[in-house]
């Protein structure tokens, strides 16, 4: 379940991804799976090949690209999702969802 993030930044982020950019959307998420992470960052494009090369620069598989639907992407979680915001200079869609620097 996604919640957070306002219909107009999800829009903007399906037509980054439409266009063939590297778009990040990051928002408050649950999954029972993995319960002591509480945000996710999707990073998506249409051009399944260019997400691949660029998942691969932080060491990310392409078999672990979501192909379901129209709007292939990677989930990025925990550690994996702090390192490569702060490595592509995107930490503050992070810090939105922070208090105090900690994850809620």
């Amino acid at each position: 379940m996604a919640f957070g993030i306002r219909r107009h930044e999800l829009a903007a982020w399906k037509e980054k991804v439409k266009r063939g950019e590297i778009a990040f959307l990051t928002h408050y998420w649950y999954d029972e799976r993995f319960p002591h992470c509480t945000t996710v960052t999707k990073v998506g494009c249409a051009d399944v090949e260019k997400l691949a090369a660029w998942g691969r620069q932080y060491g990310l598989k392409e078999e672990w690209i979501d192909r379901r639907g129209e709007f292939p992407h990677f989930d990025l979680l925990g550690e994996t999702q702090t390192r490569v915001l702060q490595q592509e200079g995107r930490l503050f869609e992070l810090e939105r969802f922070t208090k105090r620097g900690k994850k809620e």
